[in-house]
């Protein structure tokens, strides 16, 4: 069977445009002389919809498009993620479904069966699982459809399975000749490399071809990396699309079929696909939230440095403004440093000193400060001035103002509300510190590669870093060393390990609590920040639900008496 892997890149919620998407990739398909096409999870709407989904004109709406995707589906089968109302007197109003059409008929639907409800996934809250599994047939091939899911539930991989069912195994066994997965599986740091010993394992372990296709696309904070693959039924690849960005890849799928003889284009790993999830993530969520270009507050530092250079790319350096906020504590090389990076990159470059706003605001509350010890108030008036000029500057100009914290400074709360958290995007909160020096090295390489200047410069890379609020102020004076401090908040927060476990391996007990302290109270920083993109397993947003108002103690190892 010819089949055609649609990767698409849908907007939530725009129905219109993306039932576009889908007649032009069909007759694209059909001219490659496809007799399948088959497109990601929820395509139609676009993948997560979240609360969309609450709203009956909607599902009206997404069944207008099914309908007009089977007119179109001449001499051709398409597959098409949708979401379906659930017929049944009880259970969740929806079912997250996969119909296949052709010829302006409605040949086959099936649902979902294994429903995510952890990390960012809600899925429970608005779909019914499926019914019991069973084959589709086209042009007589028996196929196993399955939605994303309902391929991770191998229990000979995964250390605990979340699910009683195998819908996998049961297509198997029910004879399927061909298993096809449509997915909207968000990007993680390593999370593609698991995949596809997964799938592989899949495919040969039920000695089944799998096609595994997957939407790639920023929506809010997830990133979708596409890297939709086919395997053979001994799990070696047959034919492999590109990572973050759309294709349309045409594979032969059949008994006969047989691994290229070059290996496909391997998918970016490691700080590169990092670098470039968080470039389509910017890239995306400008686009589909209406904005053109971009401002940033420049500090000299290499948060800001970072991120400026992946606006620079997302965006184009012509759409990006970089703006110099320098105070009385501002040293001389972060103002040569913020000005060499923004001519290195081509983009905008404005200074504003702050220091008759800081001045007039030292002023103004003098009286009411008086007799107390400058300290945590007076530093932050700087940052806030700074977050005003910035947000001044995003709505006289249409900016997005793009907040510049790493995951790091997010976790202990070493950001300051309404100042430097101020934005519409936090580009790198899911990035560590020691993972944001990686970036700026691997956009300095790239820039080098291609005969340039790295646009990110080696003072800012190598000098200690610092939030110049006060005279000779390091960020040590307050955090433990960043690369201590991330091994902990590797631990603490995406482990979710405790205090003791953590002191176990090896690190200062004292460090560990401070570090635990300072993540647990600083929630209602978080609470309150832009949304930022997801990277890791475990990031401050969507999937992390702590409460503000708690008492736990992270100390606590019984509740006996305590040492």
């Amino acid at each position: 069977m010819r089949i055609a892997l649609a990767q698409i890149n849908p907007t939530v919620g725009d129905l219109a445009g993306n039932l576009q998407k889908h007649l032009d990739f069909v007759a694209a398909a059909k001219k490659h002389h496809a007799q399948l096409v088959v497109f990601p999870e929820l395509s139609i709407i676009g993948y997560p919809p979240k609360d969309l989904l609450l709203k009956p004109n909607v599902i009206n709406l997404c069944a207008e498009a099914l309908q007009e995707i089977a007119g179109a589906a001449h001499g051709i089968a398409v597959m098409v993620g949708y979401p379906e109302r659930n017929l049944s007197t009880a259970g969740r109003p929806l079912h997250n479904a996969v119909a296949v059409v052709r010829d302006g008929r409605v040949l086959a639907k099936r649902f979902k069966s294994l429903l995510p409800t952890y990390d960012v996934f809600d899925e429970s809250r608005y779909f019914e699982p499926g019914p019991q599994t069973e084959l589709t047939f086209i042009d007589e091939h028996p196929l196993g459809l399955t939605i994303c899911e309902d391929l991770w539930n191998d229990e000979q991989l995964i250390e605990r399975p979340l699910y009683h069912l195998n819908p996998i195994g049961d297509l198997a066994e029910a004879g399927a000749q061909l298993l096809i997965n449509i997915s909207a599986s968000p990007f993680v740091l390593a999370k593609n490399e698991f995949r596809k010993k997964l799938f592989a394992h899949q495919a040969r372990r039920w000695k089944v071809p799998i096609v595994y296709v997957n939407q790639v696309g920023g929506n809010d904070d997830l990133v979708f990396d596409g890297n939709s693959i086919v395997f053979d039924k001994n799990g070696e690849i047959l034919a492999q699309a590109k990572d973050f960005e759309e294709d349309l890849l045409i594979v032969e799928v059949g008994p006969n079929a047989k691994p290229p003889a070059s290996h496909p284009q391997l998918p970016r790993t490691g700080i590169a696909s990092v670098h470039a999830a968080l470039v389509l993530g910017l890239r995306d969520y400008c686009k589909k939230c209406g904005f053109k270009s971009a401002v940033l507050g420049l500090s000299g530092g290499i948060d800001s440095a970072v991120v400026a250079a992946l606006a620079a790319e997302a965006l184009g350096p012509q759409n990006v403004t970089g703006i110099s906020l320098p105070s009385r504590f501002s040293s001389d090389h972060s103002r040569s440093d913020a000005q060499i990076l923004a001519e290195r990159l081509g983009i905008h470059y404005q200074s504003i000193p702050i220091e008759d706003a800081h001045a007039a605001m030292e002023k103004s509350l003098s009286s009411l400060f008086a007799g107390t010890t400058p300290g945590l108030a007076e530093e932050n008036l700087q940052a806030r001035i700074r977050g005003n000029l910035l947000m001044a500057l995003s709505n006289k100009f249409g900016h997005l103002l793009l907040t510049t914290g790493n995951k790091s400074e997010v976790a202990t709360g070493y950001c300051t509300l309404y100042g430097d958290m101020c934005g519409g995007l936090a580009v790198i909160s899911d990035v560590p510190k020691m993972m944001v020096y990686d970036l700026a090295r691997h956009i300095n390489a790239l820039a080098e590669g291609q005969g340039r200047a790295g646009p990110i410069p080696e003072n800012t890379i190598t000098k200690p870093p610092s939030a110049e609020l006060r005279p000779n102020q390091t960020d040590q004076d307050s955090l433990p060393p960043y690369d201590v401090l991330d091994a902990i908040l590797e631990r603490y927060v995406e482990q979710e390990k405790s205090p003791r476990e953590i002191v176990r391996e090896g690190f200062d007990e004292a460090i560990v609590l401070k570090v635990a302290r300072l993540v647990d109270f600083a929630e209602y920083k978080r609470k309150q920040m832009p949304p930022g993109l997801k990277v890791t397993s475990r990031a401050f947003g969507t999937g992390r639900r702590m409460p503000i108002a708690q008492r736990y103690n992270p100390r606590l190892s019984s509740l006996g008496p305590q040492a």
